[in-house]
């Protein structure tokens, strides 16, 4: 629940956006739930589509001209692909990446894509460009910004191992910066970005491949996805993986495989996967994230970390992000 400084300076945030050159763009009470992959949860105060760069100046100028507006919760929601969002919703501004910061360039082995271009697209892009490096991101449902800000990764491949540079800007300061991989500070799943930070375009640099190999290695991963890894309403693995171990591996051995709280069930496919029903509610899925990392802590002594990221919620004792958060 926000405190009654924060609700108001929310208010005015709120009316701010009603009365500014962003009101056509932002939907108040917006369902934000359906955003994501798990596709249950609740809806944000206000949800802002930004689709230019000038959106985005706009923006941070509501924020700047609104007092108190430091207060109020802000969460990036990208595609949603690692975001459990509250059945009560998210008392804050969730902000959207429209068209201009989906594009994808490719000039010799260097490739540019906005934070809004799909992982996917982008592992697509560079093999038919016949460029190597980049096809583990094409079983990886999330966008660019999300992974830069969670160094997300697959296949014995992460975003820092071609990453040259990304620019970001804060929110709150309306300050821009292009950050250097040494400075993006990028550890497993993690990186220097902070919570007022915004991932706005990213910098690759890869290896000339063959586009037929790399057509081919695209395929195999997809392959490898659909035998190995659950469809549905999921969100990819919920609890990373602690050092030298596999978070499914250590679900598995306490006999979680297929545990169901209410709407949300461990995948018997995977165990680092929660599948939600439709018509789902989170707070069955964080529960059984809750039941999850009790029985593998009274089991093996060891605390599995989310990595899917909390919106909405009250409780902040959990090890995941709640508010000012990007989700991938």
């Amino acid at each position: 629940m926000t405190s009654p400084a924060q609700s108001g300076s929310l208010n005015d945030v709120v009316e701010m956006l009603r009365s500014s050159r962003l009101s056509q763009k932002t939907q108040f009470n917006a369902p934000v739930g359906p955003l994501t992959t798990y596709r249950v949860g609740g809806c944000a105060t206000a949800l802002v589509t930004v689709d230019t760069r000038e959106d985005l100046t706009a923006f941070c100028e509501v924020l700047a001209g609104t007092r108190g507006s430091s207060d109020v919760a802000l969460s990036v929601v990208g595609r949603g692909s690692n975001l459990l969002v509250s059945d009560d919703g998210f008392a804050g501004i969730a902000v959207v990446l429209g068209r201009d910061f989906a594009e994808v360039g490719v000039r010799g082995t260097a490739v540019g894509a906005g934070a809004a271009a799909k992982l996917p697209v982008v592992a697509r892009a560079c093999a038919n460009a016949g460029l190597a490096g980049f096809e583990w991101a094409v079983g990886v449902p999330g966008s660019v910004g999300g992974a830069v800000r969670m160094n997300a990764g697959g296949h014995g491949a992460e975003i820092k191992d071609s990453l040259t540079s990304a620019q970001l800007v804060d929110l709150r300061s309306g300050s821009y910066e292009w950050r250097s991989n040494k400075d993006l500070e990028f550890g497993y799943r993690s990186s220097s970005v902070r919570a007022t930070e915004l991932v706005l375009e990213a910098r690759f640099e890869l290896v000339p491949g063959d586009s037929v190999a790399g057509k081919a290695k695209l395929l195999e991963i997809v392959q490898w996805r659909r035998a190995n890894q659950p469809g549905g309403q999921n969100a990819g693995s919920v609890f990373t993986n602690p050092d030298g171990d596999s978070a499914g591996r250590l679900i598995e051995s306490v006999g979680a495989k297929g545990l169901r709280i209410g709407t949300a069930e461990v995948s018997m496919k995977h165990s680092n996967f929660i599948q939600a029903d439709e018509n789902g509610r989170a707070g069955d899925i964080l529960a059984l994230m809750k039941e999850i990392q009790r029985l593998v802590f009274e089991c093996h002594g060891i605390e599995l970390l989310f990595e899917t990221q909390l919106l909405g919620f009250d409780d902040r004792s959990d090890n995941a992000g709640g508010t000012d958060a990007e989700a991938r």
